[in-house]
């Protein structure tokens, strides 16, 4: 058997195999029960600061001047 067919014939079984078993886990990952609090907080992202900036180095008000635009 030349290597082109031994690989191929890997390739059809196992990998395959590998992959599924990869993409189960990704669609389980994404939907376990826990997740759900990350999900909504990531989908909210575009809408956490509409009315001014966010602040560029990800303090909370301890700048002197916090009504300043950084």
């Amino acid at each position: 058997m030349d290597t082109y067919s031994l690989l191929r014939e890997f390739a059809d079984s196992w990998v395959m195999l590998a992959l599924f078993l990869v993409f189960i886990g990704v669609v389980f990952w994404a939907w376990r029960p826990g997740s759900r609090k990350m999900h909504d907080d990531v989908a909210n992202i575009p809408f956490r600061h509409e009315d001014k900036p966010a602040r560029s180095c990800g303090c909370k008000g301890t700048h002197k001047n916090d009504g300043a635009t950084l």
